[in-house]
C-alpha cells in the first residue's frame, strides 16, 4: 500500500460499521413491537456489525490522523462496500432473503438509493425487515460518510477530502467554513424534512409505519415502498401523492438552496440557474406527458392509470404525469402508474429522463442538471468560436465564469458515463437480458433510478435476472452513486504508484 495511511482507512471503516450496527438496533424495536421472530436476526446482525466495527477501530490506532486524497477515495468506496456487506446481514440472518446474491443486491440498491428490488411480495415481509430496508435508503441518501464527519470531527482538515468524494453532485458548496459544521447543517435539514413529511403523510391517511418508511424513501430519493404497488397503492388518496411529489422535488434540489430557503433567503433559490432549469424542466415535461395521457395514448396499449375519479380524469392525468416525471428526474423511483403503458412516445421520453438526474448537491443520482447546463453552454460557445476563432469567451454559470478545467471535468464525466452505459448494456445482453431490458437495467442501475423499461418496468422487478447480472447491476449502482470517478480511479495504475 506504500504511502497509504492504512490504519486510518481501517479505523474509519470500523466507525462506519459501528454506526451501521446502531442503525440496525433502531430497526429491532419495530420488529419487537409487531412480535416478529425475525427480530433476533436483526438484533444479532447489529451485534455482529458493531463487533466487527469495534475490532477494526480499536486494532488500528494511527499516529497520523490526516487524510489525503488517496485515503479519501479508498475510505468512501470501501466504506460503501462495508455498509453493503454488513447491511445484508439482517436479510440473511432473519432468513427473509437467504440468497447472498439477492441480499447484496437489495442492500446496495438501498444504500445507493436506487430502489430496484428482487422482492416479489413486499407486503408479506416482516415490518422490521421493511423498516431496515428503508433505513438503508435513508443512510445512503446523504451518505454515512457525511454523517460520520458531522458527529466525529476527529479527522480535522482531512475531512474535506471525504466530503468532496462523498457529497452527491459535481459541487460541494459549503454552508460554513468548517466542514464538520457543514455536514451537521446538511443532516439537520435532512432529518427535519424526513420528520415533516412523515407527519404530513400520517395526516393525509397513511398508517404511521407506512408514513415513516415512505418519508425516509422520499427524502433520500430512494424509492423503496412498503406496498407491492408502490405509490399506486394510494391512487385513491391524491393528497398523499401530492405530498410525495413536493418532497421528491425538494430532495432533488441542491441542499444548499434548501438551507437558504429555510433561512428565509428565497431570492437565492430563484437566482440559481440550475434550480430554474430543474423546476421548469419538470413542469414542461409533465405538461407534455399529461397531453399524451389525455389525447395520444397508443391504441395498442392500455392506460395503467386506474382512475379513482376523485377529482376527475384531467386531474388524475396531471397528477400521474407530474408524479412519474418528478420520480424519474429526481431518481426516486416511486411508481404511481406504469408509464410504459401510456404510449411508445411516452416511454421514449422517460428513457431520455433516465439521463437527466436532479440537482448537484442533492440526494439524487444520475448525471445532474448542472452538468447538462454547462455542457450545452459550452457547445453553443463552440459555435461562436467557429465564427470568432480568436475570441476568448468563458462559459458562465450563475453569472460567473467557470474555470475551463471544471468544464473539461464535466465533459469527461459525461463521456465516461455514456461509455459505461453502452458497455453495460452490451454486457447485460451477454448475461441473458433482451436488448430493451438491458438498456433499461443499465440506465436504471447507473443512474440509481429504480424502475426502467422492458422486463424491469415499473410493474416488474429485478428478481428474474441471473446471479451474474445482479452482481453487475450492483457494481453499476455503486459507481453511479459515488459519481464514477471515486470508484473508477481505484482501477487506474497511477493511483497505486508511490508519490
Amino acid at each position: 500500500m506504500g504511502t497509504l495511511n492504512t490504519k486510518i482507512i481501517f479505523r474509519f471503516l470500523g466507525i462506519t460499521a459501528v454506526l451501521n450496527g446502531f442503525f440496525m438496533f433502531i430497526a429491532f424495536p419495530f420488529s419487537h413491537f409487531y412480535n416478529e421472530s425475525v427480530k433476533w436476526g436483526i438484533l444479532n446482525s447489529g451485534i455482529i456489525t458493531v463487533f466487527i466495527g469495534s475490532l477494526l477501530y480499536f486494532s488500528n490506532k494511527p499516529t497520523n490522523t490526516s487524510i489525503q486524497k488517496k485515503e479519501g477515495y479508498l475510505i468512501v468506496t470501501l466504506g460503501w462496500l462495508t455498509l453493503s456487506l454488513t447491511g445484508m446481514l439482517p436479510y440473511l440472518l432473519s432468513g427473509e432473503i437467504p440468497n447472498i446474491t439477492d441480499a447484496f443486491f437489495e442492500t446496495i440498491s438501498g444504500y445507493s438509493t436506487t430502489g430496484s428490488s428482487i422482492l416479489t411480495d413486499i407486503e408479506s415481509m416482516p415490518k422490521g425487515i421493511l423498516f431496515w430496508r428503508s433505513i438503508t435508503h435513508w443512510i445512503g441518501g446523504m451518505g454515512i460518510i457525511v454523517l460520520t464527519i458531522a458527529i466525529l470531527p476527529l479527522l480535522g482538515i482531512g475531512g474535506m477530502q471525504l466530503f468532496m468524494a462523498e457529497a452527491p453532485g459535481p459541487s460541494a458548496d459549503k454552508l460554513h467554513p468548517r466542514i464538520t459544521d457543514t455536514a451537521k447543517r446538511l443532516y439537520l435539514i435532512y432529518v427535519v424534512l424526513t420528520l415533516v413529511e412523515f407527519l404530513l403523510l400520517k395526516l393525509a391517511g397513511m398508517t404511521w409505519f407506512d408514513a415513516i418508511n415512505h418519508a425516509m424513501s422520499t427524502v433520500s430519493t430512494g424509492g423503496f415502498s412498503t406496498k407491492n404497488a408502490s405509490m399506486a397503492h394510494y391512487n385513491h388518496l391524491p393528497f398523499v401523492q401530492y405530498i410525495v411529489i413536493f418532497f421528491m422535488m425538494v430532495a432533488g434540489t441542491n441542499f444548499v438552496l434548501t438551507y437558504f430557503a429555510l433561512k428565509g433567503k428565497i431570492q437565492k433559490v430563484f437566482q440559481s440557474e440550475e434550480f430554474k432549469y430543474y423546476i421548469l424542466g419538470i413542469i414542461g415535461v409533465s405538461a407534455i406527458v399529461t397531453i399524451i395521457i389525455l389525447f395520444f395514448q397508443d391504441p395498442d396499449l392500455h392506460t395503467s392509470i386506474q382512475h379513482p375519479k376523485v377529482y376527475g380524469e384531467n386531474e388524475s392525468a396531471i397528477r400521474h404525469a407530474l408524479f412519474q416525471v418528478t420520480s424519474v428526474i429526481t431518481t426516486t423511483g416511486f411508481v404511481s402508474a406504469d408509464f410504459t403503458q401510456w404510449s411508445f412516445f411516452a416511454t421514449g421520453i422517460f428513457f431520455a429522463l433516465f439521463f437527466t438526474g436532479g440537482s448537484a448537491g442533492s440526494t439524487s443520482g444520475g448525471i445532474k442538471v448542472m452538468r447538462h447546463i454547462v455542457m450545452l453552454k459550452n457547445s453553443f460557445l463552440e459555435f461562436k468560436k467557429a465564427l470568432h476563432p480568436n475570441a476568448i469567451i468563458p462559459v458562465r454559470y450563475d453569472g460567473k465564469a467557470i474555470n475551463h478545467t471544471i468544464v473539461l471535468n464535466i465533459i469527461s464525466f459525461f463521456i465516461i458515463y455514456m461509455l459505461i452505459f453502452i458497455m453495460a448494456s452490451v454486457t447485460l445482453t451477454l448475461l441473458g437480458l433482451d436488448f430493451e431490458t438491458a438498456l433499461g437495467a443499465a440506465a436504471s442501475s447507473l443512474g440509481n433510478i429504480g424502475p426502467a423499461i422492458g422486463k424491469v418496468s415499473p410493474v416488474d422487478n429485478f428478481a428474474h435476472l441471473s446471479g451474474a447480472a445482479k452482481w453487475f447491476c450492483s457494481f453499476l449502482m455503486l459507481i453511479g452513486r459515488l459519481e464514477l470517478f471515486t470508484v473508477l480511479i481505484l482501477f487506474t495504475p497511477f493511483f497505486w504508484r508511490k508519490n
